[in-house]
């Protein structure tokens, strides 16, 4: 593992929500605004780019948490900025908080963990979740 980031640093990403992004159940939408399920996985992509610029070739990046406090609702064709930041890195542990927000204005903030193992692990680890 790539010893890259320190504490305090920030990976912004922007997404446009688009109609994939709406919440909807059973192909039914549930209302026109950004899903706490397609929030959640651009937060993880953006807290990622930490992982994908840290890993060596025989590692990878696992989740370990998610945390979401949707403040906020985003419609379609809102351009999301989603702000990370590193608040804890320790041994293979990466955990960060994160802002999402239109303008000014903020939709959900809350934080993010990764390890990063060995792809011998993870491989392990996929065999004992498979059984």
């Amino acid at each position: 593992m790539k010893q890259v980031f320190q504490i305090g640093d920030k990976i912004s990403l922007e997404f446009t929500v688009g109609s994939d992004d709406l919440a909807s159940f059973n192909n039914e939408e549930v209302h026109p605004f950004y899903s706490t399920f397609a929030l959640g996985r651009d937060v993880e992509w953006t807290c990622r780019q930490f992982v994908l610029k840290m890993k060596e070739t025989d590692e990878e990046g696992i989740g370990t948490f998610l945390n979401i406090r949707h403040l906020s609702p985003a419609m379609r064709g809102s351009l999301v900025h989603i702000e990370a930041i590193i608040v804890n890195l320790k041994g293979n542990q990466i955990d960060c908080e994160w802002e999402a927000r239109i303008g000014d204005r903020v939709i959900a903030q809350g934080e993010q963990g990764q390890k990063i193992l060995k792809l011998d692990k993870v491989q392990r680890l996929k065999e004992l979740a498979s059984n």
